[in-house]
């Protein structure tokens, strides 16, 4: 029988929502992407190289007082690599519903069968929300082929977050590992929106080397968001900043990428950014909470 995930965060304890966390290693050890991309990802992020698991990570944000929004990324067509499970992942966050947010990844390149995964991960497995990553799966998100799947998403009401700008993964590597960085302009998800005017859609990171890009679909979206997860605060483009401060304070959420970036060295950054004491509430947790329904309201 499927432990089926279902919200039980209290909202009022929390001191923030990250919107942006990798559960990397499964439970068996299973690295999400090949070692050599692992490898190169800590040496661009100076990170550590070992991956904590998915019981780790809940007991870590729970002691900081924080929900996770977690996910793997299914790019096994683009990879040749098998991914980690996100059935595992809804399971291991059931367990940990106090503070766990499961969302799903789907390959995009596997057509109708990433559609009927897609559904059975929301109905069957109780995920909130979807991740894609342009670059390392390996498509271009404004192809039309890829509509029917955002049809989907907007029809069983969960929110998706598309990695945008540049990209630690394959960083250093010769070509790159083959990955792509054009896929992830955020310009390319201004169609996508147009088109899918009820599917929420988050665009992770500052978007370098397309901020500007990215602010502007922010803008003129309503459906769109952007999470400030992958880079310390303190190297945030100035126009990010004035923009999460006035027209896009309702819809910027934090987001830290880890295990890549700690929500401690984050949040010390936030601290030093000229952010108005108004709007770091929003940032830090009221905007994810709408978006998500986790004061038991519907997503958006």
């Amino acid at each position: 029988m499927v432990n089926r995930y279902e919200l039980n965060i209290d909202v009022a304890s929390l001191n923030a929502v990250d919107t942006h966390v990798h559960i990397e290693v499964d439970d068996t050890g299973h690295n999400a992407l090949p070692q050599t991309l692992v490898d190169a990802a800590s040496k661009y992020f100076k990170s550590q190289t070992t991956r904590p698991g998915l019981d780790e990570i809940a007991d870590y944000y729970r002691q900081q007082g924080i929900a996770a929004v977690v996910f793997t990324v299914d790019a096994s067509t683009q990879m040749g690599h098998n991914p980690n499970s996100s059935e595992a992942i809804a399971e291991g966050a059931a367990r940990n519903n106090d503070v766990l947010i499961p969302f799903g990844s789907v390959d995009p390149h596997r057509g109708s069968d990433a559609i009927t995964q897609l559904k059975r991960l929301a109905e069957d497995h109780g995920v909130q929300g979807f991740k894609f990553h342009p670059s390392v799966q390996g498509f271009d998100p404004s192809d039309q082929q890829y509509y029917p799947l955002y049809e989907t998403l907007q029809e069983i009401g969960r929110p998706v977050i598309f990695h945008t700008g540049q990209t630690g993964i394959g960083s250093g590597l010769p070509g790159g590992f083959g990955i792509k960085l054009g896929l992830s302009n955020p310009m390319l998800l201004d169609s996508v929106a147009a088109d899918f005017p009820d599917l929420p859609i988050i665009m992770a990171h500052p978007s370098v080397p397309w901020q500007d890009e990215a602010l502007a679909v922010a803008n003129h979206k309503a459906n769109v968001y952007i999470d400030l997860s992958g880079w310390a605060p303190k190297y945030f483009p100035p126009a990010l900043v004035q923009h999460a401060n006035r027209m896009l304070q309702d819809k910027v959420l934090f987001g830290s990428d880890y295990p890549l970036i700690t929500p401690e060295r984050w949040l010390r950054d936030f601290e030093n950014l000229e952010i108005k004491d108004e709007v770091r509430p929003k940032i830090l947790k009221h905007n994810a909470v709408r978006l998500l329904g986790l004061d038991g309201k519907s997503h958006g």
